[in-house]
């Protein structure tokens, strides 16, 4: 019964049990309702002789709900604006909006916030589902959908494996920078052609490189390409065939290498989700021939430049710069 408003048939009820002089507690418990329900509804539905009856009480509460306030960003011109430009231009998330304005980045909405729940209500249940603004999220869903699913698939067997369990804390603990995960793209295309994506742990740094196939080969040419670009101390990829030469890495270059366990992306959440938001700009299907590299590029540092929650909405390559600044080592 939570949440759920209270029906004319529990208000007689409750008019019933309070001429009975039953207790607040009590109704609740024979209407299977908490006794906060009841208490609230008695202050706010009692009548100015100070008795209660259910008819009344139902009608005032109908009355009030006919004029409940509409929506926040329905109420909010300016607000309503800046979320759809957000939305629309920027391709931010509901939660990167939340957090640009919580950190006060935009000035001329300073003072004003907004939940990234109520965003997405917005889009789903109010002016925003007519204007189609599911279109701009990430995975573009026409409903909001649930968080957790999984696909099946057949692997095989990789040579010299180290499960992720021994994994040291310092890489799952995110302590330092130069550890990645690593997974492969497709576009379900024919042309056969896929993305090798790198995600690093601590910064959220990302590297996207369009690949001719998805097999070892290419993912190992992928895998040098970031090796010379930036310091890489371990990889973390799933038992797909396409990482099948990780054993090379660890010996060239002294480069751990960590396997998930099967049917276990999540082990791998970042890169995973890194996926999730690259489809943003190349849903399934796209011919990947049609892209440039500097295409894949700009893709690339698009979703470099996008503030992350977990960064304090700081950008990866804001993250990236101040390491660079600091005088870390940023290359081998």
């Amino acid at each position: 019964m939570r949440g759920q408003e209270l029906t004319l048939y529990e208000r007689e009820k409750i008019e019933f049990f309070l001429r009975g002089h039953e207790s607040m507690r009590g109704i609740g418990r024979m209407l299977h309702r908490d006794h906060a329900v009841i208490s609230r509804e008695l202050q706010r539905n009692t009548c100015r002789d100070g008795t209660y009856r259910a008819q009344e009480a139902h009608a005032r509460a109908a009355s009030r709900k006919r004029k409940r306030k509409r929506k926040k960003l329905e109420r909010d011109e300016d607000m309503k604006l800046y979320v759809v430009h957000c939305l629309m231009e920027d391709q931010y998330s509901p939660e990167q909006i939340e957090g640009v304005l919580k950190n006060d980045l935009e000035p001329r909405m300073k003072g004003k916030g907004i939940s990234h729940e109520t965003i997405y209500r917005f889009i789903y249940e109010g002016q925003g589902r007519l204007m189609g603004l599911y279109q701009y999220l990430r995975r573009k869903h026409k409903k909001r959908r649930r968080r957790y699913g999984r696909k099946h698939r057949e692997h095989q067997p990789i040579s010299f494996i180290t499960p992720i369990q021994y994994r040291p804390k310092e890489i799952n603990e995110k302590q330092r920078f130069g550890d990645w995960e690593s997974d492969t793209t497709i576009c379900e295309h024919k042309g056969g052609e896929a993305l090798s994506v790198q995600y690093e742990r601590s910064d959220q740094l990302c590297r996207i490189t369009k690949v001719a196939d998805k097999t070892a080969e290419s993912t190992e040419g992928a895998w040098r390409d970031l090796i010379e670009e930036l310091p890489v101390e371990s990889i973390t990829m799933d038992h797909g065939g396409e990482g099948a030469n990780h054993w090379k890495l660890r010996i060239e270059y002294g480069i751990d290498t960590y396997h998930c366990d099967p049917y276990c992306s999540w082990q791998k959440g970042g890169v995973e989700n890194l996926n999730g938001l690259i489809r943003q700009y190349i849903p399934r299907g796209t011919d990947l021939s049609s892209l440039s590299h500097h295409d894949i590029h700009l893709i690339q540092e698009k979703l470099n430049n996008r503030p992350r929650k977990s960064l304090g909405y700081k950008t990866p390559n804001q993250c990236y710069a101040e390491r660079v600044k600091q005088g870390l080592q940023v290359v081998h």
